[in-house]
């Protein structure tokens, strides 16, 4: 059993994470600034913001896994890096991993490249697209005494795609997954599976994946 932390745990990829990670019996404390209106039975909920860490420092002390599920919306808009350098600087020389929700964009379109960023982004969805990108950048140039890593969700994820859980999925190393019809997609529940299968066998370390059907 791992003790896990899950940041932004009550948010669509955050609350998954949770659920998944306390099915499995691991022990989970889900951080956010409101409490859930629909919490996670057996999960532990503490209100707090990742941009005030020191106010965390009993939470994190101790924990095996970190996930960051912050999402660059709201008041977070252009708060997420500054909440994910902190982290970095919290964990660095530590033994605690860092998981990071990262974004679509970052992924390769084929071997080789180019990125799905590099293809075109609407321009709505360009500051989050963005914001998923310097993160992977931000977790690259950290230091190695960090073990991190990210995970990059197919093009269509979030609620208004939840689809269900089959406990499947695939993994395409840093290329977008995409099925025969080029579709490319995962329920939250599904890549809520792949993130606790990550922190239960760590196979990627200091690296980013990509997940999908």
């Amino acid at each position: 059993m791992s003790h896990v932390v899950v940041i932004g745990g009550t948010g669509y990829a955050g609350r998954h994470i949770v659920a998944e990670a306390v099915q499995r019996g691991h022990d989970v404390v889900a951080v956010a600034r409101t409490a859930p209106t629909d919490p996670v039975p057996g999960a532990t909920y503490v209100e707090g913001s990742a941009l005030d860490l020191a106010a965390l420092e009993e939470v994190l002390a101790g924990a095996d896994v970190v996930v960051s599920a912050l999402s660059p919306r709201g008041d977070m808009s252009d708060r997420v890096l500054d909440a994910l350098q902190g982290l970095v600087d919290r964990l660095t020389g530590t033994s605690t991993r860092l998981g990071v929700i990262g974004g679509a964009m970052g992924s390769l379109s084929a071997p080789g490249g180019p990125r799905l960023w590099d293809l075109g982004v609407p321009e709505e969805y360009r500051h989050e697209a963005q914001v998923g990108i310097d993160s992977l950048a931000l977790l690259e140039a950290s230091d190695e005494g960090l073990d991190w890593f990210l995970v990059h969700p197919p093009r269509s994820f979030g609620a208004w795609v939840p689809g269900v859980r089959t406990g499947r999925y695939r993994i395409g190393g840093e290329v977008v997954v995409e099925d025969a019809a080029g579709n490319s997609e995962i329920s939250g529940a599904d890549l809520a599976v792949a993130i606790v299968d990550e922190i239960e066998r760590p196979a990627h370390r200091r690296a980013r994946f990509t997940v999908g059907y």
